[in-house]
Parts: structure tokens; sequence; C-alpha cells
């Protein structure tokens, strides 16, 4: 894939804000200090009196966004997943949960990739925070195609969305006619050895994962669930009796995610063998993106590795 484009999915959310700007004159903008980083300059810099600076105020822009959402606003809130999920989750919960409000919450960097930042920033348990939230919708994009694409359908949509947004630039592998639909998976690559679910940065590696199996003569199927929540549990059910055997791919920690969230389906309609492939229970630390991901297991050699013990065996 050295030859296919590659943009961050962060960069992705800050133009689709600004195109969304042009023809929604209700949509709002707020960050928290980190309009450069999170891409929501994009949007500032075409409307800058529907962008809202809550200095480093997390929780504080989250109530405001609620307040917005109340007057026939929709409030797109940005700031690191760490921040967005983590520091501000009382209020996620309590002020935009509890009353199903109309809120967006754009967290960018999200993950392991994240990289000289560390830990502190390095956010591996969004997913788990905010699945937890009852009416809670969580997407990862694959690339930037599906990432503008989701940021459009989440606008269009009723109730609160929380959207998680990469640091690194990933390959692009959708076309600009690809349809994006919230609680719907997509099929890749057919097979029947075994299925790999994946969402975020990982897609790429599992689609890079799935041509070396060939190779060796495994059929992989790789499947984008880029909603964690609604999960599409009928394409879940579907590869896992089709496949047999399962693996989730997922650049956060193993507990609470994506790969709970298809074990909790197989393990009450369609019991099935699953290896889980995510941060393994513990804390990240600072280095460069790339090699982070190589050693936490997050890459296309660690999936094959993985695919094939688990097909032999």
């Amino acid at each position: 894939m050295a030859d296919v484009k590659k943009i961050a999915t962060r960069e992705s959310y800050g133009n689709a804000l600004k195109e969304l700007g042009e023809t929604h004159a209700d949509l709002v903008v707020l960050d928290a200090d980190l309009a450069g980083a999170t891409k929501t300059g994009i949007f500032k810099k075409a409307f800058p009196d529907r962008h809202f600076d809550c200095g480093i105020a997390e929780a504080n822009m989250v109530n405001v966004a609620a307040g917005l959402s109340t007057m026939g606003l929709v409030p797109f809130a940005a700031t690191f997943a760490m921040f967005a999920a983590g520091r501000a989750y009382e209020q996620v919960r309590n002020t935009i949960g509890y009353p199903h409000l109309n809120v967006k919450i754009g967290a960018t960097h999200g993950g392991i990739s994240v990289g000289e930042d560390g830990a502190s920033h390095q956010c591996c348990e969004d997913f788990a925070l905010m699945r937890t939230i009852p009416g809670m919708t969580v997407m990862s994009p694959a690339d930037d195609v599906e990432a503008r694409k989701m940021v459009k359908a989440a606008y269009e949509m009723e109730g609160p969305v929380y959207m998680r947004f990469g640091r690194a630039a990933v390959p692009v592998i959708h076309d600009e006619d690809y349809e994006f639909q919230i609680g719907k998976g997509e099929v890749l690559t057919d097979g029947t050895d075994v299925a790999i679910i994946a969402n975020g940065l990982l897609v790429a590696e599992a689609l890079e994962a799935a041509e070396t199996l060939a190779q060796a003569g495994i059929s992989a199927r790789v499947i984008n669930m880029a909603t964690i929540k609604p999960l599409d549990e009928e394409l879940v059910l579907k590869a896992a009796k089709e496949c047999g055997k399962i693996i989730t791919c997922e650049e956060h920690n193993v507990l609470g995610g994506l790969g709970e969230a298809v074990c909790g389906v197989l393990a009450e309609q369609c019991p099935t063998p699953v290896r889980r492939i995510g941060v393994n229970d513990e804390f990240g630390h600072s280095g460069p993106a790339g090699a982070l991901l190589k050693q936490f297991g997050l890459c296309a050699d660690h999936i094959v590795e993985v695919a094939r013990d688990f097909v032999g065996k």
C-alpha cells in the first residue's frame, strides 16, 4: 500500500465540517484550545462566528454544546479522545447522554498512534466508556472518505454521537461513491477460513494481512466495522456461520471495545471461536507511531501471525 494516498482522518473531520457548514447554518463547532490539532480550525477559518474556543475546559465545552443543542443548533464538540471521553465523561453522560441531546463529539488523537505524546494522551479506553452510555452512537472510520461521510451521517441523525478520528495518516481505501450507513458493516474481501473484523486504521492493516494470508492458502474475509455501537449484528453472525472463526482488530484496549461487542453477540446467539487483537490491558508509552503500532501488535504482520495460528488449530 506504499503508493496509496494517505490522509489523517482528523483532517477529514475538519474538511467535512467546513463542507457541511456551507449548506447548514445551524451547525456550530466547539473546541478546547486545540483547533489546529483537531483540524476544526478549517471550519473556523470559513465560519469564525460559528466556531467557539472554550479553552482548556473540556467539561465546560460539553455543557455549552448541550445548551446550544436545546436551542435548535447542531453542535460538534472537538478535542483529543483522552479529554472528550475521559476528562469530560461525567458531563457527556449526564448532560448529553441522559437527556439524549443532539450533540456530536469529534474526538481526535485516539489510540496508540498518538505516538510521542505518550500514555497520558494515548486513549485506548474511549470506545468502552462511550459504549456504556445509553443511546450513544460510537464510530471510528477507516479512512478519509468514510470519515467525511460519517460526519455527514452524524449531522443527519438525531441524538448523541461519538466519533474517533486519528492523528496519523492512513491509506484511502474507499472510492468517493462509497455509501456509509450508521450501524452497517462492510465486507471488503470475501473469504471462508476466517473473518477479520476491524475498524479505524486497522482496516488497512487487515486488508494487507488478507493479501499475505491468501498467498499461504488462507481465505480471509475482511469486514470494516466502523460503527461499534450499534453493532451490525447480522453481519457478525453471518461471518461466524460462514467462516467459523473470527479475529477482531482495534486500536483500543481489548477490554470494552469492538472485540467485546462482537463476543457479546456471538456468546448469546452463535458461540464462535474469537481472537481479539488490540492493546492488551496496558498503557502505551512515548515513541514513533509506526514503531508503537508494531510493538503492540496493531499491524498486518501480527494479524497474519494470529490468523495462521488460529486457522491451523
